[in-house]
């Protein structure tokens, strides 16, 4: 990135005044009608975006040292006034049309500080945006320097990247410490795996808090690194309660250690539920993968029963017919059975939910690509910034959000009414 190189004071001729609005108008025609008669690309260096921002920027700045100076360039008024314009210093700014070297306003007194601009400054704040969001969609910092240097020309260091994404930590503590809702329908927990460069590179969990509000909508509540057993879960039970939640109809996780026993401390009345798909795929763990196929197959009577009753004797059937082979198999729904049967007592709308975590997939999904692209990271606060910048890439309002709340408006009807009105008193 070029530095900042003051030039002499020169007299100004007064075709470098200012142009009014119909003149930028002009200006505009005139680099269009270039770029078509001459073939000048719209991007990179030299091209017709770039010569658009250089003039827009130049005529910000000199519209701010006129506020500052209070009187027009070559005005009058401004003669023996005292302070007044002290020529110009070239500086070279990044924008998200590459780099872009303006002509910033000098007065004599040096009491001119540019906003749009600002001494020492070099990045408009959308080249920011731009950095942290292909970071957000898993891009290394040596990958994003390399894509600001091949589409834009600019070269920008490792370090000037790190810095800019550091900048998220903040919001990041922010929006962990922010207050949630009293009441949440559903809460899943699971848990993303990432590789932490620490002595030796070793797999640890993030886990992952997204709840079903009242209205319906998604809201991720929350991320945290480290380990497993009761004491760790009622610390982040805990906060998640000290943040606002009193109560919790439902929660759903995949057999985490520890977790149901400090669910039943926290919130008293809340269900705890495993997550089918995760059951099923554990299973598949201890059978080769050509009985896969069959496993699911004689399974799926069991967590589509009509009653928990119903589902005990098609469990009895699986393990006539494959408990001898897979014993592991049998062994893991029987430790599971308690978290796995207490949606069996609902009816569909409220099993479409929370039998899987599925709600919670397609957050893990994007969160999974940028970890990928990572590889590794040095300690788990890189890993959280990291995990933390592919969550605010998702759209909250998008049409996938829409769709998503939709489809649980019935849902949360009848959670209503199988809950004793806990979510009427929660919308009053």
């Amino acid at each position: 990135m070029s530095s900042d190189n003051v030039t002499e004071a020169e007299p100004v001729e007064p075709s470098e005044a200012a142009p009014s609005k119909s003149a930028d108008n002009r200006l505009i025609d005139e680099l269009v009608g270039r770029a078509q008669a001459e073939g000048l690309q719209l991007t990179g260096e030299g091209g017709l975006l770039q010569q658009l921002t250089k003039r827009l920027l130049e005529s910000a700045l000199e519209g701010e040292i006129t506020d500052h100076l209070g009187y027009d360039k070559h005005d009058p008024a401004g003669k023996n006034g005292g302070n007044s314009r002290n020529g110009t210093r070239a500086k070279t700014v990044l924008t998200d049309v590459g780099p872009v070297e303006t002509a910033v306003p000098r007065d004599r007194e040096g009491s001119f500080e540019p906003r749009i601009v600002k001494k020492r400054q070099k990045r408009l704040s959308g080249v920011d945006e731009m950095v942290v969001s292909l970071a957000a969609k898993g891009l290394t910092t040596g990958e994003v320097q390399a894509h600001l240097a091949e589409v834009y020309g600019a070269e920008v260091s490792r370090q000037t990247i790190s810095t800019i994404t550091d900048k998220v930590l903040d919001g990041m503590a922010e929006w962990q410490n922010r207050p949630l809702d009293a009441v949440c329908p559903v809460i899943f927990i699971d848990a993303v795996h990432v590789k932490i460069r620490d002595g030796s590179v070793a797999n640890r969990p993030i886990y992952v808090a997204l709840a079903v509000t009242v209205e319906g909508r998604r809201d991720i509540l929350g991320l945290w690194a480290g380990g497993e057993g009761a004491k760790h879960w009622m610390h982040i039970l805990t906060e998640i309660k000290n943040r606002g939640v009193d109560d919790v109809l439902m929660l759903v996780c995949d057999g985490l250690k520890g977790l149901p026993g400090a669910v039943e401390a926290v919130w008293p009345r809340a269900t705890v539920q495993t997550c089918v798909v995760h059951l099923l795929r554990n299973s598949f763990r201890y059978a080769v993968r050509q009985d896969w196929e069959k496993i699911a197959r004689v399974l799926k009577p069991v967590y589509t029963a009509a009653t928990e009753e119903a589902a005990l004797d098609r469990f009895a059937e699986f393990t006539d017919a494959w408990g001898k082979k897979y014993p592991a198999i049998v062994r893991l729904w029987e430790n599971a059975w308690e978290e796995f049967t207490p949606f069996l007592r609902f009816d569909t709308e409220i099993r479409r939910i929370v039998c899987t975590t599925n709600a919670i997939e397609s957050v893990n999904a994007r969160i999974r690509r940028a970890v990928k692209a990572r590889g590794h990271f040095p300690n788990e606060q890189a890993a959280l910034k990291c995990v933390y910048m592919a969550i605010m890439s998702l759209n909250p309002t998008g049409k996938g959000q829409a769709r998503w709340t939709m489809r649980r408006k019935t849902a949360l009807n009848a959670f209503d009414i199988t809950f004793d009105g806990r979510l009427s008193a929660a919308r009053q």
